[in-house]
């Protein structure tokens, strides 16, 4: 997915998300920060949000079921990964991927994971700690390796 793709779907389903949140139009043009002219064209499909409304609808419903039905169990990690093109730094703790997750290699506790929504990739700890999350198979793949030759040489 491209911050392309994110706004797309995520125009579509904001106004699922605010009535989810049971928002009204004007409450939840005043969460966002946008106006509710804005709004109302997003909801009816007149005109997409734009990727800093995306990453405030992703930070701040970020336990919204629509939107992880959508991006996965942290909408906020898929916003983060598509803005930097990946994350090699360690970040805070997951729920180690029981639902939105695949497990692609395993290797002394340290774990490649591939998201079956969005199909980014991610490296956790053997404590569910993310490590990495990339878009591209190739760097997770070299990541995996590198961490986990470090783990080797403890």
């Amino acid at each position: 997915m491209d911050k392309q793709q994110v706004n797309e779907l995520l125009s579509g389903k904001l106004k699922l998300i605010r009535t989810e949140k049971g928002y009204t139009q004007d409450k939840m043009s005043e969460v966002l920060g946008i106006s509710k002219k804005t709004l109302v064209q997003i909801e009816k499909g007149r005109t997409l949000a734009g990727w800093t409304t995306v990453v405030a609808l992703c930070a701040l419903f970020r336990e919204s079921e629509i939107l992880q039905g959508c991006l996965g169990d942290d909408p906020v990690e898929m916003v983060e990964t598509i803005a930097h093109n990946s994350i090699s730094t360690p970040r805070e703790k997951t729920m180690g991927g029981r639902v939105w997750w695949r497990e692609v290699e395993l290797n002394q506790g340290i774990r490649l994971q591939q998201n079956v929504i969005s199909g980014h990739f991610r490296i956790l700890d053997d404590d569910d700690y993310r490590l990495f999350s990339g878009y591209d198979k190739e760097e997770a793949y070299r990541e995996w390796k590198i961490i986990c030759q470090g783990e080797a040489n403890k």
